[in-house]
C-alpha cells in the first residue's frame, strides 16, 4: 500500500495481486507500472469449510534498475523474522523457488523468545517485560489501543542487542518510541536506586548509565505516526516518548520493588557504570589539558591554520554534515555533524560536561576549555577565528540552535565575548524565477515567508506572470546537495551569518533571560512569558 507499492510497481517487470475474500477471489496484473491484467473476479476454487481470506503480492523486479535483481536474503530473513516475533502464535514462511529452500518462524514467546535467543550473554537478572494500551478511559492522554510491549535485558558484558518497531514496521534508526523507553527506565531505576538510599556520595546517575547495558525489543503502537523521510526508519511522533514512558516505568516500579533483591543488582551495576563514565570524563578533561587531546574522529578538518580565516561550522545531523562536507571551502571550512539534540548545559556542572560526547568533541574541535564568566582561560589554543552554528530553519533547529548557545555562554562565554560565535541563517523556501526581460531564470532563496512574499512582489514588478515560478520548502539541511548548501549557507558572498553579541543587555540581564529559559525551576516564568508574548510568534512546525 501506499508509496511503497507505487515504487515497486514501476520498478517490476511484472507486479500481481491475488485478494481472496468471502468465498470471491480477485487478480490484477502491472508490468512497469502499467495494468496488462485488468481486474478480474471469480469465485474461489475452495474445499467445502475453507475460509480463505488475504492478500497475495508478487513481485518480479526489473533488473535494468538494479545492480541485481536478487532480494537481499539477510535483510529479508530479518524483516519476516522480526514480524513472527510481533505477532505470537503466527506462522511466517520463506519459501526460495530456485533452491526448493523453505525457512519458517513461529514464536510463541514473542518478544521474550527472540531476546533470550538474540542475548550474547546470560541476563544479570530476570527479564522485564511487559505490554500495556490505552483504554477509551485514557482517551483525554493517547487514542484508544495506542501503547507498547517491551521485553528488556541487562548484561553485564558483551554487546547489546536493540530492536525497535512501530505499527509493525522496524525503526532501524530508532526515534521517539525508543526515547521513552530510555526515559521510563530511567525513571523507575533512578527512583528505586533513591529510595533505598543505594548511591554512594558523589555519583550522580545519568539516563546513559542505565541504558548503556540494556538490551530491548520494542514494538509500539501509535496512531497517525510521524517518520523521519520515507524509509520511515526513525519515530519522530512526540507523543511516543510521553506515551512510553508513560506505560513503562510505573510497571518497572513495581516489579522492582516486587522483586528487590534483583533491583538491588541492577542498581549495582547501573551505579558502577556511573563511576566509570564520571572516571573517564575527569581523565578526558586531564587528556586534554596535557595537550595531547585526540581530534574527534567526525571533525572533517580545514587544511588552513589562519586563525582569522578559518571556520567551523557545527551542523545538525549526519545527513548535512555529508552536504556540509561537500560544499564547503576545505581550505578554511570544517564540519563537526552533531547527532540529535545537544544537552541543556545550563545547569551541568564543568567537570561533568565532558560525559556528554557531543560536548566533548565540541570543545576538543574549538581547543578551548570550558570556563566560567569570571576565568581568564588560555585562547592560544583556538583552533578556528568563528564557530558556526548551523541548523534547520525550522521549530527543532531553533531548540538545536538555542541549546549550543545556551552551551557557549555558560560554558565558553569568552569566546562570545571575544567575537568568535555566529549563527548561520540558512533559508526555509527557494523560489524558482522565470527569465523577465533582460534577466535570466534564477534560484532565489528566503528565510521565512515574509522573504518570500517580498520576492513574489519583486517578481511581480519585473514582468514575471503570475505562477511562472515554483516554490519549494526545505524540510531540513539535509534535503540540500552540496552546491544549495554553499550558495546559501556557505559561501562568505552569499551567506548570512550573524555574530552572536549581548545587544542591548549586559551580561547579568542575558543571564537572567537565559535562565529563565533553560532552567530546571523556571516552568512558572517560561508559562508567564508565553502568556504574555505567545500571540506574538508564529511557530512554523
Amino acid at each position: 500500500h501506499g508509496v511503497g507499492v507505487s515504487v515497486t510497481n514501476a520498478l517490476a517487470k511484472r507486479l500481481q495481486v491475488t485478494v481472496y475474500r468471502e468465498g470471491q477471489v480477485a487478480t490484477l496484473a502491472f508490468s512497469g507500472g502499467d495494468v496488462v491484467e485488468p481486474v478480474a473476479t471469480r469465485k474461489a476454487d475452495l474445499k467445502a469449510g475453507d475460509r480463505k481470506q488475504g492478500t497475495t503480492v508478487r513481485v518480479w523486479p526489473d533488473a535494468k534498475y538494479f545492480e541485481s535483481a536478487d532480494l537481499p536474503k539477510n535483510e529479508l530473513v530479518h524483516l519476516l523474522r522480526s514480524k513472527a516475533v510481533l505477532m505470537p502464535g503466527v506462522t511466517v514462511t520463506l519459501t526460495q523457488e530456485k533452491s526448493g529452500e523453505t525457512q519458517t518462524w513461529t514464536y510463541k514467546g514473542g518478544l521474550r523468545d527472540y531476546l533470550m535467543q538474540s542475548l550474547p550473554a546470560d541476563p544479570l537478572i530476570p527479564l522485564f517485560e511487559g505490554e500495556q494500551f490505552a483504554t477509551a478511559s485514557e482517551s483525554e492522554n493517547f487514542a484508544e489501543g495506542e501503547g507498547a510491549s517491551w521485553c528488556v535485558a541487562f548484561t553485564e558484558e558483551g554487546q547489546v542487542m536493540r530492536e525497535s518497531y512501530v505499527n509493525l514496521i522496524p525503526t532501524v534508526a530508532g526515534g521517539t518510541h525508543e526515547s521513552g523507553l530510555k526515559d521510563g527506565l530511567f525513571g523507575a531505576i533512578k527512583g528505586f536506586i533513591e529510595m533505598h538510599a543505594l548511591a554512594p556520595k558523589g555519583v550522580k546517575l545519568m539516563a546513559e548509565d542505565v541504558f548503556s547495558r540494556a538490551s530491548f525489543v520494542l514494538s509500539a503502537k501509535v496512531l497517525d505516526p510521524q517518520f523521519q523521510g520515507q524509509t520511515k526508519e526513525r519515530l519522530n511522533s512526540r507523543d511516543a516518548l510521553r506515551l512510553v514512558s508513560a506505560f513503562v516505568k510505573p510497571a518497572l516500579e513495581l516489579w522492582l520493588n516486587q522483586h528487590v533483591e534483583h533491583g538491588k543488582k541492577l542498581a549495582e551495576l547501573v551505579i558502577k557504570q556511573a563511576q566509570t563514565r564520571q572516571r573517564a570524563a575527569q581523565k578526558v578533561e586531564k587528556r586534554k589539558s596535557s595537550g595531547v587531546a585526540v581530534l574527534p574522529g567526525k571533525l572533517t578538518d580545514c587544511e588552513s591554520t589562519d586563525l582569522l580565516h578559518n571556520e567551523l561550522f557545527l551542523v545538525e545531523g549526519d545527513s548535512a554534515g555529508g552536504s556540509a562536507k561537500l560544499g564547503r571551502d576545505k581550505e578554511t571550512q570544517a564540519i563537526l555533524p552533531l547527532r540529535g539534540k545537544v544537552l541543556n548545559a545550563w545547569e551541568v556542572e564543568r567537570d561533568r560536561l565532558f560525559a556528554n560526547n557531543e560536548i566533548h568533541d565540541i570543545s576538543v574541535a574549538i581547543g578551548v576549555d570550558p570556563h566560567g564568566k569570571n576565568d581568564e582561560p588560555d585562547l592560544s589554543g583556538l583552533r578556528y577565528g568563528k564557530i558556526c552554528i548551523l541548523s534547520d530553519a525550522d521549530v527543532d533547529g531553533a531548540h538545536i540552535q538555542v541549546l549550543l548557545l545556551t552551551l557557549f555562554f555558560r560554558h565558553f562565554p569568552k569566546l562570545i565575548a571575544t567575537g568568535h560565535v555566529y549563527v548561520a541563517r540558512p533559508p526555509l523556501f527557494r523560489v524558482d524565477a522565470p527569465a523577465r526581460g533582460k534577466k535570466p531564470a534564477a534560484k532565489l532563496y528566503a528565510l521565512d515567508e515574509g522573504e518570500q512574499t517580498a520576492i513574489l512582489d519583486k517578481l511581480r514588478k519585473e514582468g514575471a506572470r503570475e505562477g511562472s515560478w515554483s516554490i519549494s520548502r526545505f524540510k531540513g539541511l539535509g534535503e540540500m546537495n552540496a552546491e544549495q548548501l554553499w550558495d546559501t549557507t556557505l559561501n562568505p558572498e552569499t551567506r548570512r551569518l550573524l555574530q552572536v553579541q549581548y545587544g542591548d543587555l549586559d551580561f547579568a540581564d542575558t543571564e537572567g533571560a537565559i535562565n529563565k529559559l533553560m532552567g530546571k525551576g523556571e516552568a512558572a516564568a517560561r508559562r508567564e512569558l508565553m502568556e504574555l508574548h505567545g500571540d506574538a510568534i508564529e511557530v512554523d512546525v
